[in-house]
């Protein structure tokens, strides 16, 4: 069966204030999406102002595409504009039942003295703790009732992701960036980036591979209400470990719910927030600052251009 792409321009804009000069700063950004068997990249184009001294594009350690700059120069302030035009194709499984009872995978994955399959060697990487995700006792019994034995394990991710979404809320003003995932747990409050750690937390206890997932979203106004321009937002799911499924893994979405598909766009996976953080670095002086972030999804007609011309985006969105 044909499956017909579906098309976006995404608009992700960085900027910051400075309260004084800065002297220096170096930068990576994760703002390049993924090409995926499910998701091509038509377009894409980074704007920065003030032009960095030095620039070098490559791949992290995951194989995300990454920039790395610096700016030799004092600058008052930062802008930086990742305009893309992006096709997700259907993608969601059919049938989790299909996939190893959960013991099965864990066991698979646990260390031996015998060699790994080939393809378990990456996966490794995403079984033990990181800086934002905890392996406790605590996480394992939090999720223990959606894994009975012989539970089919993305049987047992999808229930666990529907207790998550059941039993927390959604609370902006809750936590921050670097609230643990234990007073998470606690509190059952937070935003997507903690629904994500945590359902990822609650897998690696139980001896299952899990990454975490970058990217964007996108949202439905409410019913005879325009888009918004910068209403959308970064957004984080997980990705749970299945041989068999695609490319091994397969998406979860604990903040709605919902198995990712044509409308959620990956730009990063990695451990956790800290290995894919879309903009981070270091800067001398400043003074104090906080960036201002927003983010524009607009679905596009099919054989609409993906860039629109400078200025027509915002009316795009608000149409």
């Amino acid at each position: 069966m044909e499956r017909t792409p579906v098309r976006y321009h995404v608009l992700h804009e960085t900027t910051y204030d400075y309260g004084s000069p800065v002297s220096l700063s170096q930068q990576q950004l994760h703002l390049s999406p993924r090409i995926l068997a499910w998701q091509q990249i038509e377009e894409e184009r980074v704007d920065i102002v003030p032009a960095p001294t030095w620039r070098r594009d490559g791949f992290d350690a995951f194989g995300n595409p990454v920039a790395w700059i610096a700016f030799h120069a004092p600058h008052e302030s930062l802008s930086i504009r990742s305009a893309m035009t992006v096709a997700v194709i259907p993608h969601a499984p059919d049938d989790l039942a299909a996939s190893l009872p959960w013991e099965t995978l864990r066991d698979r994955l646990a260390y031996a003295a015998t060699p790994p399959l080939p393809e378990d060697l990456d996966a490794a990487r995403f079984l033990f703790e990181s800086p934002h995700v905890r392996v406790k006792r605590e996480l394992a019994d939090y999720a223990c009732d959606c894994f009975p034995p012989g539970t089919p394990v993305l049987v047992g991710a999808r229930t666990l992701m529907a207790k998550i979404f059941r039993e927390f809320e959604f609370d902006p003003e809750a936590t921050t960036v670097s609230t643990p995932v234990m007073e998470v747990l606690e509190k059952k409050r937070g935003v997507c980036q903690d629904f994500a750690h945590l359902m990822i937390a609650c897998l690696r206890a139980q001896g299952l591979a899990a990454r975490y997932v970058s990217g964007y979203l996108l949202t439905h106004p409410p019913p005879g209400k325009p888009r918004l321009v910068g209403a959308d937002a970064s957004h984080a799911w997980v990705s749970v470990y299945s041989p068999g499924f695609g490319e091994g893994w397969v998406d979860f979405d604990p903040t709605n719910d919902l198995l990712p598909d044509t409308q959620h766009i990956t730009v990063a996976f990695g451990r956790d927030f800290a290995d894919v953080s879309p903009l981070r670095g270091i800067i001398l002086g400043g003074g104090g600052h906080e960036p201002e972030v927003a983010v524009t999804v607009t679905p596009l007609a099919a054989g609409s251009p993906g860039f629109p011309a400078e200025g027509e985006a915002a009316g795009a969105a608000a149409a």
